[in-house]
């Protein structure tokens, strides 16, 4: 998308962190922003932000896993600017525990919250977002975390890679109608993800006993100890708004992750089998190739 000028991004887990800096990013370069957080103080701080810089916003507060929420959030929007062009599936939480000493609620809250989000936010926005013709843009938050795992990131990783996953698939589907995808996959960030506990729904909370108790507050001291050395989210922010302009499919905002990059994935090709290669089965393959090119060919120039 080129001319960003009046064009409006509805953004989750937009009032602190990542999603207030692409607010920020995306309001100095004139577009509109629809502002959708869980917490009516950070949305009220948003806001605050937000007028200082003269934007031109609105503040929404949402719970991304609850689906009907997220389809009134979409009318609420159309109801106000008339048309959104962006889509920025932002909001999550975050755990680290070891997959053997996690609760059904701790998977439910992850997958319902990161994964659920952008599932209630695509199908709430694309049919609108193709209706009005114009184009636009999706852009999910993965994480460097959705590309390579590690100790107790089990279910945060789980999370993660099935949204880099679908946001791949979703490029080809989306491009006939001119609507381009993105994935934010950044490292450690200055963000208030410190706070996902605090956050954590009624409805997963589960069993709580002192054991439980100890190890969720444990999350937040590791968080609040090393989110304040990563970087500021207004370089992320930025990045995602060349990506925007440019119709980018990956931001990647952290090069010291490049080694265990490389590492993950020529374990994967270390392991491919010597067989020579099967000749219908690579035509296949070939054919298969092709699509997406083809496909991918239709976004350039957007």
């Amino acid at each position: 998308m080129k001319d960003l000028k009046g064009k409006v991004a509805f953004i989750t887990g937009g009032a602190s962190g990542i999603g207030l800096a692409i607010a920020k990013t995306f309001a100095g370069a004139g577009m509109k922003v629809i502002v959708a957080d869980l917490r009516q103080d950070h949305l009220n701080e948003a806001a605050a932000e937000l007028e200082r810089q003269g934007a031109d916003f609105h503040t929404l507060r949402l719970d991304v896993s609850d689906r009907a929420a997220v389809q009134e959030a979409a009318l609420v929007s159309e109801r106000l600017y008339g048309k959104v062009h962006v889509l920025c599936n932002n909001a999550g939480v975050n755990i680290i525990r070891p997959v053997d000493q996690a609760s059904f609620e701790d998977f439910d809250w992850l997958i319902n919250v990161n994964l659920g989000g952008v599932v209630n936010g695509l199908l709430s926005f694309i049919p609108r977002i193709k209706a009005h013709g114009e184009g636009g843009h999706i852009i999910n938050t993965s994480s460097v975390a959705g590309i390579i795992a590690g100790p107790g990131t089990g279910i945060y990783s789980a999370t993660k890679y099935a949204i880099r996953g679908l946001s791949e698939a979703l490029r080809y589907d989306l491009a006939p109608y001119g609507i381009g995808v993105s994935v934010i996959c950044p490292g450690t960030v200055s963000t208030r993800l410190y706070e996902s506990e605090d956050n954590r729904q009624d409805r997963y909370l589960g069993e709580i006993n002192d054991e439980i108790r100890e190890r969720r507050a444990g999350t937040g001291r590791l968080f609040r100890e090393v989110l304040p050395k990563g970087i500021d989210p207004m370089r992320v922010a930025e990045r995602t708004l060349q990506a925007l302009k440019n119709n980018t499919f990956y931001v990647m905002t952290h090069v010291e992750v490049e080694t265990d990059i490389h590492e993950s994935f020529q374990e994967m090709i270390a392991a491919l089998p010597d067989d020579p290669p099967d000749p219908d089965i690579l035509k296949l393959e070939e054919g298969r190739r092709q699509k997406k090119y083809d496909i991918l060919r239709l976004m350039e120039g957007r």
